[in-house]
């Protein structure tokens, strides 16, 4: 199944993996024959003339030159072949990440799936390399060589024939030993990989709190867990050197006692024209059986050394396949509806865990109902289940039982990028991407003309900040956004969505880098531009959603009360407590 599933990604490279293992097929028979015309050379200077001697050295040139040529070619179409098959691996696995759910990325980790798209892909390439042109050699020349060895000498191929078992039985317990090893590794690299991530995008916290000796230590602990599993298991496989050796030399001994003997007893002399009258053997014959026994061996220790490599590798075909074979649980239906008809919402008796195997619901007996083009206002404490709310209107989870509904049809119903192009969201996590400042709010519409870009800058109160950069909005953002502040990145993506032009519009606690003056300036702007955009607006501060239609309060995952901000600060003490402590604070400050 494993093999089936990334053999898809051979696809236009098929014919360079059939040409390597052709090209590499004429190199090992011309290998094999060279011997045999080999020992007719050595037994041919017995003799007085010297055009036989020119004939098989000219022959042997030729082969020589043609067996070149092959081992060259299959290398060619070897080295296209791999690459092309990891580049194919690459985009299937980048492609397929795309397709996933929240739900989906969560499963195996964004550590993970970085190291099965750099580590897994290149030790597979290295073992499909291996498998097309090293797995057929060893095993054709061993093949080869053997039934060469038995048209020279049936006795003598028995000699060497039996160390065979001694040393295939040896490299298969070695490498049985060496594959758990190898399985398990790639899980330590997860972790390398999950230190460095998280370090490099917590460096500012890092260095904050002057924690850069416990992240060394992490890293330390990390990369040396890695080392002793590979050390262990090369230390396991080195042992196959030694074994190899002692078969080889054993063999050589045995054939030269034994070759020697047979070749003095069934020596017969010289004819009439002084030409040596040789017996069951003759010495090119001996030459040509040191050649096989070399070449025979040589294929089962280079065989061992591809097995190994296969067998590391299969770990990484696995965790590769595992991907490629995961079905996103969020798809888009047959028959799914690609228009939405307004931005109203809807949330029927919602219950949402972010596993099957939580203990706990996130959201519990959620019951809403907000029209379209309203503005509604979410805040509770950290852990109620604002974030969650949200992210199951544009489907990036989808409910556990129960329904929500935008446009009066669930969500489910939906062709999923119609449904996301008509939701916009300002996530929590800000992120911007390398480039200009113009090709990131095209992020939102790519056609966007400048005027466009431009107007939702305004509305979004980035224009005035952008406009002073001396090359404004071709200004070049970092990876992350790491020139902007935090306050102007929140802007530029506000900016962003906007673009979108959505029927709902989802700011996800996105204000709480700027003042309370452009808070307020962005909502105004929200009010008077885009009226029959449904908007959600999750904050920390009353001010951000007190001027909302309806202010929802959720508490542990459930909707303690819904209403207007004087509605609430009358009947709810959660709303009432978190306004009172934020108007002390306030007034401690001006104080």
């Amino acid at each position: 199944m494993v093999v089936k599933t990334l053999s898809r990604s051979i696809r236009q490279y098929k014919l360079p993996s059939v040409l390597t293992p052709l090209f590499m097929t004429g190199e090992v028979l011309l290998e094999c024959l060279i011997p045999l015309v080999m020992a007719r050379l050595l037994d041919t200077f017995y003799g007085n003339s010297i055009a036989p001697i020119i004939k098989l050295g000219l022959i042997l040139v030729a082969m020589a030159m043609v067996s070149l040529l092959c081992g060259t070619l299959s290398g060619l179409f070897a080295s296209r072949a791999s690459s092309g098959f990891s580049r194919n691996l690459r985009h299937d696995l980048f492609y397929k990440i795309q397709e996933f759910s929240f739900g989906n990325v969560d499963k195996f980790s964004s550590a993970s799936l970085v190291t099965r798209l750099t580590v897994d892909v290149f030790n597979v390439k290295n073992a499909f390399m291996m498998i097309i042109r090293m797995a057929v050699r060893f095993p054709l020349m061993l093949i080869i060589a053997l039934i060469m060895s038995f048209t020279i000498s049936v006795k003598m191929t028995f000699v060497f024939l039996a160390i065979i078992p001694v040393l295939a039985l040896g490299m298969t317990l070695l490498i049985v030993k060496v594959y758990p090893m190898f399985d398990g590794v790639f899980k330590r690299y997860d972790a390398l990989n999950d230190s460095v991530q998280e370090n490099i995008k917590g460096m500012r916290v890092v260095k904050t709190y002057v924690r850069e000796e416990h992240e060394k230590q992490k890293f330390e602990h990390s990369a040396e867990d890695i080392r002793k599993t590979f050390t262990k298991a090369e230390r396991i496989i080195n042992l196959t050197n030694p074994l190899q050796w002692f078969c080889i030399f054993t063999a050589i001994v045995l054939v030269s006692t034994l070759g020697a003997i047979i070749t003095v007893k069934t020596f017969g002399g010289y004819d009439s024209n002084n030409n040596p009258v040789w017996g069951e053997l003759s010495t090119g014959d001996i030459a040509a059986l040191f050649t096989y026994i070399g070449q025979i061996l040589s294929s089962l220790m280079m065989l061992a050394q591809v097995l190994v490599m296969i067998v590391m590798a299969s770990a990484s075909a696995k965790r590769i396949a595992a991907v490629l074979e995961e079905q996103s649980d969020i798809v888009s239906p047959e028959n799914a509806l690609t228009e939405v008809k307004d931005g109203s919402i809807d949330f029927c008796g919602v219950n949402f865990k972010y596993s099957a195997n939580a203990e706990a619901d996130a959201l519990e007996n959620i019951d809403l109902h907000i029209k379209s083009g309203e503005t509604v206002g979410i805040i509770g404490g950290t852990g109620s289940g604002k974030t969650s709310l949200v992210q199951l209107i544009p489907r990036l989870y989808d409910v556990h039982s129960g329904c929500v509904k935008v446009g009066g049809s669930d969500v489910r119903e939906y062709d999923l990028q119609t449904l996301r192009n008509s939701v916009a969201m300002v996530l929590q996590k800000n992120l911007l991407f390398s480039g200009t400042i113009a090709q990131n709010l095209r992020w939102g519409d790519e056609n966007a003309t400048d005027e466009e870009i431009k107007r939702a800058a305004e509305l979004a109160c980035a224009d005035e900040f952008v406009s002073s950069f001396p090359d404004g909005y071709d200004t070049h953002i970092e990876q992350g956004g790491t020139n902007v502040s935090g306050g102007q990145k929140q802007r530029l993506t506000i900016a962003r969505a906007l673009l979108k032009k959505p029927k709902i519009l989802i700011l996800d606690d996105s204000t709480s880098a700027v003042d309370t003056r452009t808070d307020a300036l962005i909502r105004k702007a929200f009010r008077e531009e885009i009226p029959g955009t449904t908007k959600i607006i999750i904050a920390q501060r009353t001010a951000s959603v007190m001027d909302a239609d309806r202010i929802v309060v959720l508490d542990n995952g459930r909707i303690s009360a819904v209403g207007t901000h004087e509605q609430l600060l009358a009947s709810n003490d959660i709303y009432r407590e978190v306004y009172e402590s934020q108007n002390r604070e306030s007034e401690g400050g001006n104080e």
